[in-house]
């Protein structure tokens, strides 16, 4: 994504959320080196689902080695042709690439003020880059913070009908290791994020 400077106060409960969708981004976009999985392996989580599966995936990290990861994620989302999983909400919602669900995404990334990096040549509807665009409207990297009506919205529309069910697969395949983990970190946020809406709702 190209940014734009960051504007306006952030709480720190929306830092903290911003931050785990940045991670999940972060190590769904590519093999994490040694400094992300020590990073992670440091990890620690409380007695709810999500800080379970927080620490559940310490666990692995801290047994994890950077060339093994490297293997289960070209298994994972490389491959020969293709890889176990497609990581791509187009492909969740229709069971196709490219459809309306990635034309939808570009509308509201165009009115959002969003646009693809140069360097990035994939579609946009994949799961890092969506982690990478909430992350972004939280804390204002597109040039403002969304508010919690435009957050739910993009959550709605974008994240909301797939994720979990991506992430559920992730922690299901058969090549995941550490990436099992963090699947069940992922599907555990998202009903966190998903409940944190509906509240907001009503």
């Amino acid at each position: 994504m190209n940014v734009v400077a960051p504007v306006s106060e952030v709480t720190q409960e929306d830092r903290l959320r911003a931050d785990l969708y940045n991670y999940l981004g972060l190590m769904l976009v590519g093999s994490p080196d040694q400094m992300l999985l020590d990073q992670t392996a440091v990890l620690t989580g409380d007695d709810t689902p999500l800080g379970q599966a927080i620490q559940g995936l310490a666990r692995v990290a801290k047994v994890s080695k950077p060339k093994a990861v490297q293997t289960e994620y070209n298994a994972l989302f490389i491959g020969l042709g293709r890889g176990e999983l497609l990581p791509y909400a187009s492909y969740y919602l229709t069971g196709f690439l490219n459809e309306k669900p990635l034309a939808n995404l570009r509308a509201t990334m165009a009115n959002f003020g969003m646009t693809r990096a140069d360097d990035i040549f994939e579609p946009e509807d994949n799961i890092a880059s969506l982690m990478e665009m909430m992350a972004g409207m939280i804390i204002g990297r597109f040039g403002r913070t969304a508010t919690v009506a435009e957050q739910a919205e993009f959550f709605g529309a974008h994240i909301g009908t797939w994720a979990k069910h991506y992430f559920n697969d992730l922690k299901a395949a058969k090549s995941s290791v550490l990436y099992a983990s963090i699947g069940a970190v992922g599907a555990a946020f998202m009903d966190i994020e998903r409940e944190a809406f509906r509240m907001t709702a009503i």
